[in-house]
């Protein structure tokens, strides 16, 4: 489900499970890729991408509604991992290299920089279309990473944007064609990959205090 490779001083983390769904086997993964890099001794950064045509399209609601699994655990329990991606010690770029969906979606949002396919793929929070409510913490991620106006009409309409349209609204960094979302995304990690992990991960938290907070302590979401 996840791969990690190293280039120099940039870990690339490849979710590589088609939709790339947010199951168990998912959160395990990603969570192992992380304290990977995180026992790194070099300073360090990382990039976030998917395969073929999703980088993830969020939640995986078959998997939760028919395995029995507590699903607002689950999602605390996610949130908890976005909250770790939001606070890591490093620079941090996902290269949405396909479609960007719901926490999906969030979980791009956790990174520094961002990094989207503008010829084809579409980023979208259809919360309000699946009825399922924003925690605070994802109320937080989503209206401190763009400006309120984009999340507005993000969150209240379920609307899907391109990647163009999301450079114009804030919600990404750059948009290129699919062959470049991928050594874009590196280059920004490579340019910024010698910080200070105990100074940046210090700025993080500051920044980020409220946010890392509710969505540390929260007690995840269901379907309204």
């Amino acid at each position: 489900m996840v791969t990690l490779d190293r280039s120099d001083n940039v870990f690339v983390l490849t979710m590589d499970d088609e939709e790339n769904r947010m199951n168990q086997g998912w959160l395990d993964g990603m969570n192992a890729a992380l304290d990977q890099i995180d026992q790194a001794p070099d300073p360090v950064a990382l990039v976030t991408t998917g395969q073929d045509k999703f980088f993830s399209n969020g939640l995986d609601l078959e998997w939760l509604m028919g395995s029995g699994v507590d699903m607002p655990a689950f999602v605390a329990g996610v949130e908890r991992f976005l909250a770790r991606v939001l606070a890591a010690p490093y620079i941090t770029v996902a290269a949405c290299n396909g479609h960007t969906f719901a926490a999906g979606a969030m979980l791009a949002l956790c990174h520094d920089f961002r990094v989207m396919r503008s010829d084809r793929g579409f980023l979208c929070l259809p919360e309000v279309d699946i009825k399922i409510p924003f925690t605070p913490g994802m109320n937080a991620l989503i209206t401190t990473r763009m400006s309120m106006t984009s999340a507005h009409q993000l969150m209240v309409t379920g609307k899907r944007i391109g990647g163009d349209e999301a450079k114009q609204l804030g919600v990404v960094n750059e948009a290129v064609s699919a062959d470049e979302v991928l050594p874009t995304a590196i280059s920004i990690a490579a340019q910024h990959g010698g910080k200070d992990r105990n100074t940046l991960a210090t700025i993080k938290e500051r920044i980020h205090a409220d946010t890392i907070q509710l969505l540390s302590n929260s007690a995840g979401t269901k379907p309204a």
